[in-house]
């Protein structure tokens, strides 16, 4: 029998350097949380001359990029367990290479088993992935290369709007010049936009614009008539959302996903040598070489704001500590921003209620496992006991189909963990040695669907959240048999558990629901952040 790691208790904040609050001294920039984000903006700010200090509540780095090792041997990517949408830019910019980061490239990169006695490998090998499909249709073999194509097309598009900042609207009372620069600084981004529109040509624009807009099933159906193909493709559009693969929107998911890159491998998502703490570790490391504080055990409680002027002059501690700054960046979620650390009689009430209104709703349930030894699926060589192309990439479990993928949804949807949930799996340890003792293993699991407060039972009860543990390893026993019997321990964090350790509002992992009504110009809400 292993044991439950269930942590209900978060970090308490300790009293704060002497050097880091001394008297009098004030901070060029202050950044609410240590989360790789937040550890990138102190980087680059510290780059540039600024003195920057950052604020983490937990005893450790990283937010939901984090490494633990809950059990001893096993090193968990806690949270965040795969790299791909780190921008290039950030990677060659703050030198990560030399700081520590080192990625591991996974080929095949999907491998959905069949309880059928089929399977379905996929990954950055063409010959591969024809010959893998063509097992279920050679229609979709021929296709396939068209729909990355395409993809591929539609991702260069959204590179200069992911890789430049967003002409957002200031309410400030600007000077003639002021106003003129910004007008012209905002007519070269729609510039730019416009010519790359032009380039992707009408029937690609058309094309893009039914992804963006469209069910991710409508747009899969389209393309392929293989469940099992249009399936593996369609835990794309639903992964971390509250949403199903019949969402109008979804489509755009499916394209966030394959956005990102491994060393200039589009759509490529590694593992990291370490765990996931090992990309805020490096991206720390820079910015500490720049001169950034960073201080973990700092709980931030309330933003300091000026009575006459209304701006921000610093923060106030959970121990009473004050911090000195007239700039504070947050790398909290904007509910917990802007509706707990900033006073309520700052903010226009309209825009409150804007942040109020946000969708956190989240489905997603992280379980970290340690096991004896890898799994062996019924589909492929079960006497073979070393690790295989099937274990390299991410496994999915419960998604043979998009009738399937839907139907775990409608669960949640009633306020029930879903009978078969929808689980990707994966297991880093294969290709990184360094997170697990010889011979055994560390497994992800991310599930969904669980809804944040279940219509019957609670995620605080303990037997409550076994039981759903319970079916998740039974579930992947009906497709590697002894699965359940190899588990040594594990540790699982349900959308409660992501929002009370990680600061993640509802759980959500992308702070906020990823809807088309709430992207680029309407991110977090529309219009601007008031100044």
């Amino acid at each position: 029998m292993w044991r439950r790691i269930f942590s209900t208790s978060t970090s308490t904040s300790t009293s704060a350097p002497a050097a880091f609050t001394s008297k009098g001294k004030k901070w060029d920039a202050l950044i609410i949380g240590g989360g790789h984000n937040g550890l990138t903006a102190a980087a680059y700010l510290a780059r540039s001359g600024l003195s920057v200090a950052v604020l983490e509540r937990r005893h450790l780095i990283g937010g939901a990029a984090v490494t633990e090792e809950l059990v001893p041997g096993f090193k968990f990517s806690r949270c965040s367990y795969l790299q791909s949408l780190l921008r290039p830019s950030v990677i060659r910019e703050l030198e990560l290479g030399r700081h520590g980061l080192k990625l591991l490239k996974r080929n095949p990169s999907s491998f959905t088993p069949c309880l059928d006695g089929r399977y379905l490998l996929l990954g950055p090998d063409a010959e591969l992935n024809h010959s893998e499909i063509s097992k279920f249709s050679k229609q979709d073999a021929e296709a396939y290369p068209r729909y990355e194509n395409q993809l591929q097309r539609f991702c260069s598009f959204m590179d200069y709007l992911l890789d430049s900042p967003t002409p957002e609207v200031s309410h400030k009372v600007l000077s003639f010049t002021d106003r003129m620069r910004d007008k012209l600084q905002k007519s070269i981004f729609w510039a730019h936009c416009f010519r790359r529109a032009i380039f992707l040509w009408q029937k690609d624009m058309v094309d893009f614009m039914d992804l963006l807009l469209s069910p991710a099933s409508k747009v899969l159906n389209n393309w392929f008539e293989t469940d099992v193909l249009k399936a593996t493709l369609a835990t794309d559009a639903v992964i971390g959302t509250m949403g199903t693969v019949h969402t109008p929107g979804s489509g755009y998911v499916l394209l966030h996903h394959v956005m990102g890159e491994t060393d200039g491998d589009r759509g490529i998502w590694s593992y990291v040598e370490g765990g996931m703490g090992a990309v805020s570790s490096a991206i720390s490391n820079a910015a500490r070489e720049a001169g950034a504080h960073i201080v973990t055990n700092a709980e931030v409680a309330q933003l300091m704001i000026n009575d006459d002027s209304g701006a921000v002059k610093g923060v106030v501690l959970a121990d009473g500590t004050e911090v000195h700054s007239s700039v504070v960046l947050s790398n909290a979620t904007p509910y917990r921003t802007f509706m707990e650390l900033v006073p309520q009689s700052v903010l226009p009430e309209e825009f409150r209620c804007a942040i109020s209104n946000l969708d956190y709703s989240s489905g997603t349930t992280k379980i970290n496992i340690a096991v004896d030894r890898l799994p062996q699926f019924q589909c492929c060589n079960p006497s073979i006991q070393e690790a295989g192309p099937q274990h390299v990439g991410t496994i999915h479990i419960g998604s043979e189909s998009m009738e399937e993928i839907d139907l775990s949804y409608r669960d949640a949807l009633s306020g029930f963990p879903s009978q078969r949930p929808l689980i990707e799996m994966t297991i880093p340890s294969v290709l990184d040695k360094t997170i697990s003792p010889p011979g055994k293993h560390v497994i992800n699991l991310f599930v969904q669907y669980t809804p944040y407060r279940p219509s019957v039972g609670s995620w605080e009860d303990l037997a409550f959240r076994e039981s759903f543990a319970q079916r998740c390893f039974s579930l992947i026993d009906e497709y590697a048999p002894g699965f359940s019997s190899s588990v040594i321990d594990y540790d699982m964090l349900t959308p409660v558990d992501l929002e009370r350790e990680f600061g993640l509002t509802g759980g959500n992992i992308f702070h906020g629901a990823m809807g088309l009504d709430s992207l680029f110009l309407m991110r977090p809400v529309k219009g601007c952040i008031p100044d």
